[in-house]
């Protein structure tokens, strides 16, 4: 099996190579010098001449703040929308199946109820709208799979782990928030599944974040610090202490009885992920 990486040089990318060539999968990683997901004419040509078996479309515009700048809307529209569409497109034509991360900013964010995989979108943010437009052109190729995930981690670029450590040891003390409630997704758990899943045609939308009981930030804060070592004074606030441009969902909890019907198994807990995260961080 030949397969197309987009966005390798993401947390997810990265991982998803690694583990496809882990199990002598041929897995070919691609960033935007060698495939602008925005330019149709370069996305059919990559993947046409690449003679794959499958494309996992990782690439992303994931800055949810900048995102609200009105300038900018036309260019994440671009990459969220537009990208996963010509994607979709020529992998209708050439009869591949197609991967796509979404994410439950997909969801209006609020109540208590863990959101199913097949609820209806109604999106806080650009970010979120763009999302899903890209889920609704994804499946135009009935050899799709959509996977939603939500606070990821991994080992490439930024994210809340890195940053909790590094304000911990700089000020000894953090303020995280207490009311926006989901569960995290490590990477290399992740990718495990998607190269499970991609050798399927057990097509469809799949939510997959670690498992366990669902936290809040500040839940997450507490045993970042606890599994680490570090005496840090963690204060649970208000997300209105942190005020931002884009609105960010109090409700990320998501039901995940898709990965079950279809025979795939859930992701690993939650504190065992950020254990074996935090030591290949050492």
């Amino acid at each position: 099996m030949k397969i197309l990486v987009t966005g390798y040089k993401g947390q997810l990318g990265y991982d998803v190579v690694n583990e496809a060539q882990k199990r002598g999968i041929e897995a070919v990683g691609v960033d935007i010098n060698e495939m602008d997901i925005t330019n149709p004419q370069q996305v059919r040509d990559v993947i046409t001449e690449g003679n794959y078996d499958a494309v996992v479309h990782c690439a992303a515009w994931t800055a949810v703040d900048k995102a609200e700048e009105p300038e900018l809307f036309e260019k994440v529209r671009a990459v969220n929308a537009m990208g996963p569409k010509y994607i979709s497109d020529i992998c209708r034509e050439l009869d591949i199946p197609v991967m796509y991360f979404s994410t439950d900013y997909v969801f209006d964010g609020e109540g208590d109820t863990p959101w199913n995989e097949y609820d209806e979108f109604e999106p806080l943010n650009v970010y979120g709208v763009t999302k899903g437009e890209g889920e609704k052109y994804i499946v135009e190729n009935p050899k799709h799979f959509i996977i939603r995930i939500a606070w990821v981690f991994g080992k490439n670029g930024n994210n809340f782990i890195k940053t909790m450590l590094r304000l911990g040891k700089e000020r000894g003390a953090v303020s995280v928030v207490n009311d926006q409630i989901g569960l995290p997704t490590y990477t290399y758990d992740l990718a495990k599944l998607v190269v499970d899943m991609i050798q399927t045609e057990e097509y469809g939308t799949y939510h997959a974040t670690n498992s366990g009981e669902y936290i809040s930030w500040y839940d997450f804060a507490k045993e970042i610090f606890r599994q680490a070592g570090m005496d840090v004074e963690v204060t649970p606030v208000d997300s209105s202490q942190f005020p931002a441009k884009a609105r960010r969902p109090h409700n990320s909890r998501m039901n995940q009885t898709e990965l079950d019907k279809h025979g795939f198994d859930r992701l690993p807990s939650w504190q065992d992920a950020l254990s074996r995260y935090l030591e290949v961080l050492k």
